[in-house]
């Protein structure tokens, strides 16, 4: 039997904030008999409990409540696990390395996807989709990466992961090939927040729309996107948007929580916007 759904929620960069979660979950009255969750990615990393945040995530997504797609941060976490990356101080998930149960925790995260659909309208990356391509396109391109994170030899998965960091090449193109296509497509989807009009990535500006822009470059969602003629997109990864609605066709839901703003979630059905303040902040 399929199961009815009542409403679904896409939740903003949780970083690890499980207290805020929590009250989230609260604050919209989540049933897991009835709702369904979407996280936008970045599950882990500054918050005060990465390792709560985790483990509860992935038993919501095992139990067919939830589902999530992969940020820079988690695959930053995947990095320091196959000991390829030290960890940062200011990244909080030394506990889920040295869990009794990490092994199973990050064999979980390595097997989710950079890109969901939460309905047929309706496409969730974590920073987004470059305005050239094409919704299909940006589902081709994720699948690509997604099969070697998933790899069943870990030779596979440890060589793009050691490669994985960098900001070339900034620009797509068909013909890339290697880590390096690899890469590309990674950067848009979980880096991604200027570019130029050709869909060149500008990796340093992090600021609110507010701030001057290096020039030529502007928020990827200002150029005609051809994703979101034909589906809603919905992101996080920027937290000085703090949940912004950029157009009817493009969504962001990162209310910088981890920052000591707001964690976000956002019901589809009917475009509402649900907040809570961090409660450790």
């Amino acid at each position: 039997m399929t199961r009815a759904t009542r409403y679904n929620y896409v939740i903003g960069d949780v970083q690890g904030c499980f207290e805020a979660l929590k009250a989230l979950l609260k604050k919209i009255q989540f049933d897991a008999d009835q709702d369904f969750i979407w996280f936008a990615g970045d599950l882990v990393a500054r918050g005060e409990n990465s390792l709560g945040t985790i483990r509860f995530i992935k038993k919501l997504v095992e139990s067919g409540v939830a589902a999530t797609v992969l940020g820079n941060h988690d695959l930053n976490l995947l990095a320091c696990a196959r000991g390829i990356k030290e960890v940062k101080d200011k990244d909080q998930t030394r506990d889920v390395i040295d869990a009794i149960d990490s092994d199973d925790l990050i064999d979980w995260l390595r097997k989710q996807p950079l890109c969901l659909f939460p309905n047929e309208q309706t496409v969730l990356t974590h920073a987004g989709i470059p305005s050239h391509w094409t919704v299909e396109q940006t589902t081709a391109l994720a699948q690509e990466v997604e099969a070697v994170i998933a790899h069943d030899d870990f030779d596979i998965v440890d060589d793009f992961l050691k490669d994985m960091y960098g900001k070339e090449p900034t620009l797509w193109s068909d013909d890339l090939t290697g880590n390096a296509r690899l890469r590309c497509i990674t950067n848009y989807l979980t880096r991604m927040r200027l570019t130029d009009a050709d869909g060149r990535l500008e990796f340093s500006f992090k600021d609110s729309l507010d701030e001057p822009m290096p020039e030529g470059f502007q928020p990827w969602f200002d150029f005609d996107s051809t994703a979101a003629k034909t589906h809603q997109i919905v992101f996080g990864h920027w937290a000085a948007l703090q949940g912004k609605t950029v157009s009817n066709n493009i969504q962001n839901v990162d209310g910088g929580c981890v920052w000591g703003n707001q964690l976000m979630a956002y019901r589809l059905e009917d475009q509402s916007m649900f907040a809570v303040d961090n409660p450790i902040l």
